[in-house]
C-alpha cells in the first residue's frame, strides 16, 4: 500500500516538472497559447499515467507532439519530457526491441515530414543528432540502470537465500553422516552377527556339551538372528540430536577378516596377489569380501568359500568370492533385507568400479567386482547459488550488451546514411571539370542545360570574389566532390552565359 503512494507521488511530481517548460515556453506570452499549454500538459498527464504499465507510451507521445511542432524534434518545451521519458522507457521496459521500432520509425517519421514541408537535408540531420541526444543516450543510461539493479537484485536474493539454507544444509549434512554411519554399521555389524550365529549353531550341535550348553547355544544363536532383525528395522535412526556419533569400528586387513571368519566356522580361502591400493579402493575390496562372507554363511552354512584377488595391468583389481552348491539348509532366523547388495553396489560405483553378482553355471554363487587400484579423486561440485549468480551475471552482462551494441549500430547505421545523403548531394552540385571546359560564354542558357548538373550551390560560398557587375543571376557549382572550395561560378545576361570563372 504505502509503495503504492509513492508511486503516485513521484508520478505526480515528475508530471508537475515536465509541464514548468511547457508552461514557460508554450504560453502566449512566448508565442504560443494556452490551449497549446493545455495540450501539452494533458499529453505528459497522459505519458506519465501509462508509463508505468507501458513504458514505451509516454516516449512515443512526446516523440509525437515534438515532431508535430517541430520538424527537427527538438523543442524546448519538450526536451526535458524527451530526457525523462527516454529514461524511464530504458528503466522499465523489459524488452529492447520496441525501442529499436520507434528509433527507426522517428527518422523515417520525421524525414516524412520534412520532405512534405519542403524542407531540407539539414534539418533532417538536425532530427537524427536531436534524437540521439535527447531519446536513445537517457534510453540507454536508463538500460544499463536497470541491468545494473537487476544484477544487485540478484546478488541479494541468492545472498538471502544461501542465508536461510544455512540450516538446512547442516540438517543435510547430519542426516547425509547418519546414513553413512548407518551404512558401515549395517555393514559391520550384520557380519559379526551372522558369524555369530553360525558358531552358536556349530555350539548347539556339538555332542561334547551337555543339554544345557547346547540350549544355551540355540537362545545366543536365536538372539543373534533377533539381533540382527532389530538392526535391521532401526538403522535409520542412530541417535537423537545433540548426541556424539558412535564411533566407527576399526579397520581391517582382509587377512584379519578371513582369519576371523574361519574362528567362526567358516571354511574359506584366500588366494590375494594384489598389491597396496587406494584407501576408497582398500575399503571398497573389504566391503565386497565382507558382504561375500556374510551372504555364505547366511544362505550356504558349511559350505566352503574361495576368496581370490588378481590385478591386471597394474591398474584395476579383481575381486571374486564364490560359494559352490550346497545342501545346508539356511538358518530361517537370518532373514536378509536385501538392501546389502545395493549398498555394495553404490560403495563399489562411487570407487569407479563394477560389482556382479549371481548363481554360477554348477548352482553355486558368485560375487565379483573390479575395481581401479587408484580411486577416482571426486570433483568438487559447485553450489547450486553459485551457479544461479553466474547465469544472472552473463544474462545481464548479455543483456547490457544488446542494450548498447544494437543502439551504437543503429546510430552508426544511421551516421552512414547521413554521409550517403550528403555525398550524394555534393554530388548533384558537382561540375565535371571536361564539362566546364566545353561552355563558353555567350551560348544561351538553354544551349548548356545539358551540360551542368542537376542542382546548384545555395549560394556563393564564404570569402569568394564579389561578383562582376550588370549580372543578372550567378549560379555556383563544385569543381571538387569533396571539397567546399573551389567552385564555378557561372553568370548570365539576357538568358545567355556572359561570365565563367574558378573560384578559389
Amino acid at each position: 500500500m504505502r509503495e503504492g503512494v509513492h508511486e503516485r507521488v513521484f508520478d505526480g511530481l515528475l508530471w508537475l516538472l515536465l509541464c514548468v517548460p511547457v508552461v514557460l515556453l508554450s504560453a502566449p506570452d512566448d508565442g504560443g497559447s494556452w490551449a497549446r499549454v493545455a495540450l501539452g500538459a494533458a499529453l505528459l498527464a497522459a505519458g506519465v499515467a501509462l508509463g508505468r504499465r507501458w513504458p514505451m507510451v509516454p516516449l512515443v507521445l512526446t516523440v509525437a507532439g515534438s515532431l508535430a511542432v517541430s520538424p527537427e524534434l527538438f523543442t524546448p518545451a519538450y526536451a526535458l519530457a524527451l530526457v525523462a521519458f527516454g529514461y524511464l522507457a530504458g528503466r522499465r521496459a523489459e524488452r529492447t526491441r520496441p525501442a529499436l521500432w520507434l528509433f527507426a520509425a522517428v527518422p523515417l517519421a520525421g524525414l516524412a515530414r520534412i520532405l512534405a514541408l519542403d524542407g531540407t537535408l539539414p534539418q533532417w540531420f538536425a532530427l537524427l543528432l536531436s534524437g540521439a541526444l535527447a531519446v536513445v543516450a537517457p534510453w540507454l543510461i536508463g538500460r544499463y540502470v536497470r541491468q545494473y539493479d537487476r544484477l544487485v537484485r540478484s546478488g541479494w536474493e541468492l545472498a538471502d537465500r544461501m542465508e536461510r539454507e544455512q540450516e538446512a544444509v547442516a540438517d543435510r549434512e547430519r542426516l547425509r553422516e547418519r546414513s553413512r554411519i548407518a551404512g558401515d554399521m549395517h555393514d559391520s555389524l550384520g557380519h559379526d552377527l551372522a558369524l555369530l550365529a553360525l558358531r552358536a549353531g556349530a555350539l548347539e550341535l556339538d555332542p561334547a556339551l551337555g543339554a544345557a550348553q547346547q540350549r544355551a547355544a540355540g537362545e545366543l544363536r536365536r538372539a543373534a538372528a533377533d539381533a540382527t532383525g532389530r538392526l535391521r528395522d532401526i538403522i535409520g535412526v542412530l541417535r537423537e540430536d545433540g548426541e556424539d556419533a558412535p564411533v566407527a569400528p576399526p579397520d581391517e586387513t582382509i587377512a584379519d577378516l578371513v582369519t576371523r571368519a574361519r574362528a567362526s566356522g567358516l571354511t574359506v580361502t584366500l588366494d590375494d596377489t594384489t598389491g597396496p591400493a587406494s584407501e576408497m579402493t582398500a575399503r571398497a575390496v573389504h566391503r565386497v569380501i565382507q558382504e561375500g562372507l556374510t551372504n555364505a554363511a547366511k544362505h550356504a552354512p558349511g559350505a566352503p568359500v574361495q576368496v581370490r584377488l588378481h590385478a591386471s595391468g597394474g591398474a584395476r583389481v579383481h575381486v571374486h568370492v564364490t560359494t559352490p552348491p550346497t545342501d545346508g539348509t539356511p538358518d530361517p532366523g537370518l532373514a536378509s533385507g536385501g538392501t546389502g547388495l545395493v549398498g555394495l553396489d553404490e560403495r563399489v560405483r562411487l570407487a569407479g568400479g563394477t560389482l556382479r553378482h549371481g548363481a554360477t553355471p554348477d548352482g553355486g554363487f558368485a560375487l565379483s567386482a573390479v575395481l581401479p587400484l587408484r580411486a577416482p579423486i571426486p570433483r568438487p561440485t559447485a553450489p547450486r547459488s553459485a551457479h544461479e549468480l553466474d547465469l544472472a551475471r552473463r544474462q545481464v552482462r548479455r543483456g547490457l550488451a544488446r542494450a548498447i551494441w544494437i543502439p551504437l549500430a543503429l546510430l552508426a547505421g544511421l551516421g552512414l546514411l547521413m554521409a550517403g545523403v550528403g555525398l550524394y548531394t555534393q554530388y548533384q552540385t558537382y561540375l565535371e571539370p571536361e564539362d566546364y571546359a566545353r561552355i563558353h560564354t555567350g551560348t544561351a542558357r538553354p544551349d548548356i542545360a545539358h551540360s551542368l548538373p542537376s542542382r546548384h550551390l545555395d549560394g556563393p560560398p564564404h570569402a569568394v570574389p564579389a561578383e562582376p557587375p550588370g549580372m543578372d543571376e550567378c549560379l555556383y557549382y563544385r569543381s571538387t566532390l569533396l571539397a567546399a572550395i573551389p567552385v564555378y561560378r557561372l553568370c548570365y545576361t539576357d538568358g545567355h552565359l556572359a561570365n565563367k570563372a574558378r573560384l578559389p
